[in-house]
């Protein structure tokens, strides 16, 4: 069964546009050409890992990946395997067994309704197991270069801290980003965001005093 989403979005104010502007041009400086850091060669690896970053670091699934992927080089090769077989390549992961039951399942899954191929649609992507919203909108971005914007924690954090976003859960911040950035920036303001998040806005200690966006961002020293 597919699982359904509302995005919800506002009108942002000409202000917010022209500031949102600003931040995505100074993204853009700082990290050209972003990308997704998970290590893959297809879309099947891209899919593959980027369940496995739940609640789990890029470069933790990036140690467990190339063995993982020798094993099960494609769907098929996953589908004919099982969930304590694969347990044995992530369980230095969190939630690795579950992980597991979700690739074996989304594996048939893509033998059975699409040939071993990873689909390029949202709604296909979304109905296999393991995969959400967020999931979904990696694939479609980084795999198929299709515009897409993933929220994740450092996206959430970072974009209400900028104030692009009054917060309200994963959907509401996609919708007033979405709003706010044409299609054709989705995939290098998601990457920026993230990156930023990474290095400087950190959740517990933000690096306000070398920030690049510090005069653009109302949190700056409320924190």
């Amino acid at each position: 069964m597919t699982k359904t989403h509302t995005v919800q979005t506002r009108k942002p104010s000409a202000r917010l546009r022209r500031r949102a502007s600003q931040i995505a041009n100074r993204l853009a400086d700082a990290f050209p050409q972003p990308t997704t850091e998970l290590h893959h060669q297809n879309t099947f690896e891209l899919l593959v890992a980027t369940i496995l970053s739940a609640q789990c670091t890029d470069e933790r699934v990036n140690m467990v990946t190339p063995e993982l992927f020798r094993a099960y080089p494609d769907a098929h090769a996953m589908a004919r395997s099982n969930p304590k077989q694969v347990e044995t390549h992530i369980n230095s992961l969190g939630l690795f067994r579950n992980k597991a039951k979700n690739l074996v399942a989304m594996a048939g899954d893509l033998v059975d309704q699409h040939d071993g191929v990873v689909p390029a649609r949202r709604e296909s992507l979304e109905a296999l197991p393991g995969v959400g919203r967020k999931t979904a909108s990696v694939v479609l971005s980084s795999g198929f270069g299709q515009p897409a914007l993933a929220v994740d924690t450092h996206v959430q954090r970072v974009s209400q801290r900028l104030g692009l976003s009054d917060g309200g859960g994963p959907l509401r911040v996609e919708g007033d980003l979405t709003t706010l950035f044409p299609p054709e920036q989705w995939h290098d303001v998601h990457h920026g965001l993230i990156l930023h998040g990474r290095r400087t806005c950190k959740a517990r200690r933000p690096l306000c005093e070398s920030c690049i966006l510090s005069d653009l961002c109302p949190s700056q020293h409320k924190e």
